[in-house]
């Protein structure tokens, strides 16, 4: 399967059938992402566990690109340390804005993220739950201001 294939799969079936969508209750932390270009909004909320991420969640509305993005992160860093989730959050940073990026097996189904490199106006809109949860991340604990990517 080509890699424009795989992009264009795995993001309609993560927009049509997003994992870890919906509330949860007695969470770490709470944070509101907001893309005013397109208007993508998110609250990305997650319970932290012996420094790793026990659960994540996230409620909101936003383009097909938003939500599978928001989708497969939270299937991608359930489990992991702060600093794994970070450390995946720079890779998919750069895999969305470096065209010299590699795309690498070692990233799984969030290598499809890398098609939205072809359209640069769309790349807010993957990286929007990215920046929300390397906030929350950063305070877990509260609830913070909101993130936006201007």
């Amino acid at each position: 399967m080509e890699l424009n294939d795989l992009y264009r799969d795995v993001i309609l079936d993560h927009n049509r059938r997003p994992r870890n969508f919906g509330g949860l209750d007695s969470a770490d932390a709470s944070v509101e992402g907001f893309n005013p270009m397109c208007g993508d909004r998110l609250t990305l909320r997650l319970r932290i566990s012996d420094d790793a991420i026990s659960d994540i969640r996230f409620e909101g509305q936003g383009c097909a690109i938003s939500t599978a993005s928001a989708s497969l992160m939270t299937e991608a860093v359930k489990g992991k340390s702060r600093a794994e989730a970070m450390q995946l959050f720079e890779r998919v940073h750069r895999l969305l804005t470096d065209d010299a990026a590699a795309v690498g097996e070692e990233l799984g189904k969030l290598a499809a993220l890398s098609g939205v490199r072809e359209y640069p106006a769309r790349v807010k809109c993957a990286s929007l739950c990215w920046h929300t949860l390397s906030s929350a991340l950063q305070a877990s604990g509260s609830h913070i201001a909101p993130v936006s990517t201007e």
